[in-house]
């Protein structure tokens, strides 16, 4: 069985995932967005997140599969609209397939 603690340290690794993510993603949109490199940390991240959120959710009892299960629709959505977000470092700014 997954620890609370284990469980508090994936949540809060997906967080910060997230906050990246939203950062680079509204960089993306406007005219700032220069670094590639730094979007693509940030898709890794994300990535990251979702995997370790498979495989906790493995060994977690049904409370905390339901709120990994909570934390992996966030951390997707997320993944999905920088997907979407066509992102090409010889223009400036991005723009929605």
């Amino acid at each position: 069985m997954a620890t609370r603690q284990s469980i508090d340290e994936c949540i809060q690794k997906c967080e910060d995932a997230i906050r990246e993510g939203q950062k680079q993603y509204q960089a993306g949109l406007g005219q700032e967005h220069y670094s590639d490199s730094d979007y693509t940390q940030a898709m890794l991240k994300i990535e990251e997140s979702v995997n370790d959120l498979a495989q906790l959710s493995q060994s977690a009892n049904a409370q905390q599969r339901e709120q990994l299960h909570r934390m992996r629709l966030q951390v997707q959505h997320l993944q999905n609209e920088m997907i979407l977000l066509e992102h090409d470092p010889s223009t400036v700014g991005g723009t929605l397939h």
